[in-house]
């Protein structure tokens, strides 16, 4: 069973068919929408400040949500995969969007919708990801617009899947 911890009077909020794996660890002030996942040794850490997660959010294994004690809330909006060792501190993901693999969000950026984050890229303090592009590199930059067919291809795709992924572990 997951670690799900009260801490400063907040107990985590979770919505209607979320898969929370053995190993994730959820604390404080987190609440979190319908049909989410958080995998395994994730961690979801609203100790400092309020963490939101909309539905059909998947926080992959070792991925870090945290923020900034008492200045900058996590926000997360629906439709958001937040792949494998990618860090989450202090910033706002609007709705549709994939954050790939080891990839660092920083403190009061903005990932606007319908997104990707490329596996690896730092997004530092302050900066607007603008709606429709991809960002690449350290710091991330924009090296594209978006192409609807990869909203659909890579973005729900993945979604999608992390859902039925969790529907398997929910079978046992």
């Amino acid at each position: 069973m997951a670690i799900i911890k009260s801490l400063l009077g907040h107990t985590p909020q979770f919505g209607d068919d979320c898969f929370l794996a053995e190993t994730a660890v959820v604390i404080g002030n987190v609440v979190m929408g319908n049909d989410c996942s958080i995998w395994y040794s994730a961690v979801v850490r609203g100790d400092v400040h309020s963490i939101r997660i909309g539905n059909n959010v998947n926080i992959q294994d070792n991925a870090t949500i945290h923020a900034t004690y008492k200045k900058s809330p996590t926000k997360i909006g629906n439709n958001v995969s937040i792949a494998h060792n990618a860090v989450i501190h202090g910033c706002t993901i609007n709705d549709n969007v994939l954050i790939g693999m080891g990839a660092i969000i920083m403190d009061d950026a903005v990932i606007e919708s319908n997104c990707i984050i490329a596996p690896g890229a730092v997004v530092t303090k302050n900066t607007i990801v603008e709606s429709g592009s991809i960002y690449a590199g350290t710091p991330a930059k924009k090296i594209k617009n978006i192409d609807p067919e990869l909203t659909k291809g890579e973005i729900n795709r993945i979604s999608d899947s992390y859902h039925m992924y969790a529907s398997w572990y929910k079978e046992d």
